[in-house]
């Protein structure tokens, strides 16, 4: 088991969930990005903490503050803190090194996306490039090749890029060899 932070609430109790064990068996060593956010997420969503990684952090409030003004900012700063604890958790050891003064669960994952994210501008063209040069090679089942374009047009639109459905069928089709031209007309 790797490094885990205790969880204590403010009733002195220890919150553990059975999700953490796919971070502590995926841990982010820089090419896994992509998974350990996806095993991330999935750890926060399970306790209502993924809000932390897409909301700014509050400025202190002043002293004359309302009490429900302080109340949210205090639990803020509670799931914050258990936000960076599990994400210090399912990284290497190095990266803890490198993380660990940083104060915000949100500047962590900002600097962690910078370092290891994909620009989301360039994964699009890769996609397309794979959609729009795709030719069914010889010896292939025609099943096969067209499950595999419809895959790579299912992985464009988790991208936000929407085709028009007659576009993607004749990206399919024109993708086949000419000798199915006659069931395309």
């Amino acid at each position: 088991m790797g490094f885990r932070c205790a969880l204590i609430d403010h009733n002195f109790t220890m919150s553990k969930n059975p999700l953490t064990c796919i971070i502590d068996n995926n841990k982010l060593t820089g090419p896994n990005y992509l998974d350990w956010l996806r095993n991330l997420k999935i750890l926060l969503d399970s306790e209502d903490l993924r809000y932390i990684l897409d909301a700014p952090i509050p400025p202190k409030l002043p002293s004359d503050a309302k009490d429900e003004d302080k109340t949210a900012l205090a639990k803020f700063h509670k799931d914050d803190k258990i936000s960076r604890c599990y994400m210090l958790a399912s990284i290497s050891f190095d990266l803890q090194r490198q993380h660990e003064t940083i104060k915000h669960a949100l500047k962590i994952y900002k600097h962690l996306k910078e370092l290891y994210g994909e620009n989301p501008r360039v994964v699009r063209y890769q996609i397309s490039k794979e959609l729009f040069r795709a030719r069914m090679t010889e010896g292939t089942s025609v099943h096969d090749h067209v499950s595999k374009m419809i895959a790579v047009v299912e992985k464009l639109e988790s991208n936000e890029v929407y085709l028009d459905h007659d576009l993607a069928t004749n990206l399919i089709l024109q993708s086949l060899p000419d000798y199915y031209d006659q069931f395309c007309d």
